[in-house]
């Protein structure tokens, strides 16, 4: 065990089993619907216990279940890791336990087995209100499987967040917007917006689709801002105050996460140095300070609080162009933040906004 306490660490484990692979999935993820449970467990709790031993008994402020399809787990399966997490570490007494999930893989008494376990807030996957559309995007359930999970899940008082992907071939602003109307009839309290992304190495990426140009996608976005009933803390997220997912914010305002699991990516922090992490013992390598700030920076000006200031995040960015481009970016007495028009080209707004 490491000497001295090290921070708290939020806990990102990568579930990689599916149903099936979506069209448009860039993610590591493998189709199997009976995969070794036991040997998946046991592996990531020699993980967990590796991590036990580096960073010693840290708090744990948040833990999520990413995929791949983690619903698909047997609740034996996430007992059995929720409990070595508990025997490694400590939990916050506010701890957030997210599962991701996918209609069709979870009906009301699996669910009951998942929050007795200790999930206290579900992701569910969506994508789109449509059945067609579901089809065109590889998904497996229909929109009444997804609203039949969305309402089981509020019934039992989780907080639930749904996804839903915009931007599709066929997709306007008229589109996005009677997407978001639907979306606010099914009162969540949080709501990921994701633009269609087409990856080189998926089956959309083999195919010539006629997507949406990218004027098209800025006036979609737009639309999403006022069409949406829930106020933006994110590029791609909206929640009621209070509601936002705290495994994300903690990430994306600069805090250390362990990623557990083959496809699991980390920031860990061991005795104040950072280290560039990869689940399954895949990658540990030491990065410096300023490689991390510039991160924080990076993910940090994606939300709408922005980036908190510190000497270390001074000395990186460009203070004459924020003070030229103040249509673009803004400075207060404690953040660096994005305004409404910087959102919209938040990939070149970067590039010239660190030294």
């Amino acid at each position: 065990m490491m000497s001295g306490m090290n921070c708290p660490h939020n806990i990102y484990i990568h579930v990689p089993f599916c149903m099936s692979k979506c069209k448009y999935c860039a993610f590591y993820s493998v189709a199997n619907l009976q995969p070794d449970w036991k040997r998946y467990a046991d592996g990531i709790c020699s993980e967990l216990q590796f991590w036990a031993e580096k960073l010693g008994r840290i708090t744990i402020p948040t833990v999520f279940f990413g995929g791949g399809t983690p619903s698909l787990m047997l609740t034996s399966t996430f007992d059995q890791i929720m409990s070595c997490i508990q025997k490694c570490f400590d939990l916050d007494e506010n701890c957030e336990i997210t599962l991701e999930s996918n209609p069709g893989t979870l009906d009301a008494n699996k669910l009951c087995d998942f929050v007795r376990c200790g999930v206290n807030r579900l992701s569910v996957g969506v994508q789109s209100l449509t059945d067609g559309e579901l089809e065109f995007l590889g998904r497996k359930h229909d929109v009444r499987q997804a609203l039949n999970l969305l309402k089981t899940a509020q019934n039992m008082n989780l907080r639930v967040s749904g996804d839903f992907i915009y931007g599709l071939p066929n997709h306007n602003e008229k589109s996005v917007e009677n997407l978001c109307k639907q979306i606010n009839q099914l009162k969540l309290e949080h709501v990921s917006m994701y633009e269609l992304t087409i990856e080189k190495h998926t089956p959309f990426g083999q195919m010539n689709l006629n997507m949406p140009d990218n004027e098209t996608m800025a006036r979609m976005y737009e639309t999403i801002q006022g069409a949406l009933n829930l106020p933006r803390y994110e590029v791609s997220n909206y929640a009621t105050p209070g509601q936002e997912c705290r495994h994300n914010q903690n990430i994306w305002w600069g805090g250390a996460y362990i990623g557990i699991g083959r496809g699991g990516a980390g920031r860990v922090n061991i005795d104040g140095v950072w280290y560039d992490e990869m689940g399954n013992n895949e990658r540990f390598e030491k990065i410096s300070n300023e490689t991390r700030t510039v991160e924080k920076i990076i993910t940090g000006i994606r939300t709408t609080r922005g980036v908190e200031l510190d000497s270390s995040v001074l000395n990186q960015i460009n203070t004459d162009w924020i003070k030229k481009h103040n249509d673009l970016v803004a400075l207060s007495d404690k953040y660096l933040y994005a305004l409404p028009k910087g959102f919209l080209i938040l990939d070149n707004l970067i590039l010239d906004l660190i030294k």
